[in-house]
């Protein structure tokens, strides 16, 4: 069961979201929660204009829909949620306006595959892998984070400690993520890992016992058990080891300090693009001056009450 304490953050937090339009949060004036900087702020030298999809805009691609805490309210231009909020701060590094950004939609797959894109980047928390970098450019880490095991009260999973607990189980994830891949690494359940589309399938199905638990990236976890899952409670989060393995590619400007098996989220580009310095750049020096970590103490929770599993 999520705890008193736990309960009561994500509650509140559930209320702020409600309040406007019931996904909305805290005001967009505060730099800190996606409004772009102010024309005085120093951005980073820009590319050659031309290096754009459209000179003087910049296009950014986010998915179909667009999820809490990532996106607010599936309204990526209201800076609002995670995502939104560090898309405009990497724009205002590259000195635009808000105005002058443009938000299109992608799925998950369309925006990882080899060919031109339709937007200068595109972030929904593409994990940095040698296997998509050859098909993409990948910035530097925007986030990262660790994979969490969740269940639900009535669910034979909910008195499990343990990664031993879990093999004979059906776990569930989604499919082309590296939830799935650090589930069937970690866990490797003896009837192999079951596939779903999306987050949104594999937590119906948790909810109508298909499966016995899933598996989620831990901002995900917290807001899945703590809102929509009616006895949820997060097991536990897999352990960093498994997320450092060799399919992760190393990238410069790495968070530092982080642990070596965290799942880093990068923004994506078109392979080769002439973006790419400039972009991994903005979101190195948001790094730098304490932006990211900012924005991620006010959209994403803490990792209380996930113990690592063993």
């Amino acid at each position: 069961m999520v705890n008193r304490r736990r309960s009561r953050h994500i509650f509140v937090l559930a209320l702020s979201v409600a309040g406007a339009l019931l996904l909305s949060a805290c005001s967009a004036a505060s730099p800190t929660q996606g409004s772009a900087p102010s024309t005085n702020a120093e951005s980073l030298s820009s590319p050659d204009p031309t290096s754009y999809l459209t000179p003087g805009k910049l296009t950014i691609g986010t998915g179909e829909p667009a999820y809490f805490p990532w996106v607010i309210d599936d309204s990526p231009a209201s800076g609002k949620g995670f995502e939104a909020a560090v898309a405009y701060a990497v724009a205002g590094k590259l000195g635009f306006a808000k105005e002058n950004v443009t938000w299109v939609r992608s799925t998950f797959d369309e925006a990882i595959a080899p060919g031109p894109k339709a937007f200068d980047f595109n972030l929904q928390q593409f994990s940095i892998t040698a296997e998509r970098a050859q098909q993409v450019d990948f910035s530097s880490p925007y986030y990262e984070t660790t994979q969490a095991v969740i269940t639900v009260s009535t669910s034979p999973a909910a008195a499990v400690t343990s990664l031993a607990g879990l093999k004979g189980l059906l776990i569930g994830a989604a499919t082309g993520t590296t939830s799935f891949t650090e589930a069937e690494k970690l866990i490797a359940p003896t009837q192999g890992v079951q596939a779903f589309n999306t987050n949104d399938d594999a937590k119906l199905a948790l909810q109508n016992g298909t499966v016995d638990a899933i598996v989620v990236d831990l901002p995900t976890a917290f807001y899945l058990t703590g809102v929509e899952l009616d006895g949820g409670t997060i097991i536990g989060q897999l352990p960093d080891a498994a997320a450092g393995s060799s399919s992760q590619t190393p990238t410069p400007g790495a968070t530092p300090g982080a642990q070596a098996g965290t799942d880093a989220f990068g923004l994506v580009l078109a392979k080769d693009s002439p973006l790419t310095a400039a972009v991994s750049a903005a979101v190195d020096a948001l790094r730098a001056d304490g932006t990211l970590a900012n924005l991620a103490d006010t959209w994403l929770a803490g990792n209380a009450d996930a113990p690592v599993l063993k």
